[in-house]
């Protein structure tokens, strides 16, 4: 089992580029589809590691990084989300939003994505928050580049009490797989109170 441990300063700032490459290999699967650059996600990450209430969690095989789970609280996104979360009766300074979450295929099913979210809604406690969100992009089930065989991580987050928000959306651009350009994506906000 892969040794997890919070990443901050200068220890987020030792494995950045190993957290950049992860995140595009990861996103590069179904279904986010995500077609990114090492200079991109080097200057993404790096937000994390300059602000004070972010928590970055590693998951490390040895010296290598394997997955990492990103949390921040949501008012950092309030350019993104705010119109999302209007007429939600949820003040964006009482959740807690979880960026992302990225684990190599080889270790999924240990038990990491639980402690995970552990350990970001643990975060989320400790500055005070009540309810904790994040967004999983929406793909429609004919899409072409979906595999065979593939399943959401529903049950897994239901399983941890989080339930979609209707109609609660964010919406993001960039660009897939295969494509040329950008194009904008529905994410769907899930949400549970702490």
């Amino acid at each position: 089992m892969a040794e997890v441990r919070t990443l901050t300063g200068a220890a987020l700032g030792a494995v950045l580029d190993d957290v950049a490459r992860l995140r595009i290999a990861v996103f590069r699967d179904w279904p986010y589809l995500y077609d990114g650059s090492l200079d991109h996600e080097r200057g993404y990450i790096a937000t994390y590691r300059d602000s004070p209430r972010v928590i970055v969690v590693g998951a490390f095989d040895g010296a290598r990084v394997v997955g990492v789970a990103t949390g921040t609280p949501m008012e950092d996104h309030a350019d993104d989300f705010a119109a999302a979360f209007a007429g939600t009766g949820l003040a964006l300074n009482e959740i807690f939003y979880c960026a992302e979450s990225v684990l190599m295929t080889e270790c999924r099913g240990q038990g990491l994505g639980h402690r995970f979210f552990d350990l970001r809604e643990d975060h989320a406690r400790a500055l005070g928050r009540r309810h904790v969100a994040f967004c999983s992009v929406l793909r429609p089930a004919d899409h072409p580049q979906r595999p065979e065989g593939a399943r959401s991580n529903d049950a897994f987050w239901r399983g941890r009490g989080y339930a979609p928000l209707d109609g609660v959306l964010a919406r993001f651009k960039w660009k897939d797989i295969g494509q040329q350009a950008q194009t904008e994506k529905s994410l769907q906000f899930w949400h549970r109170a702490l």
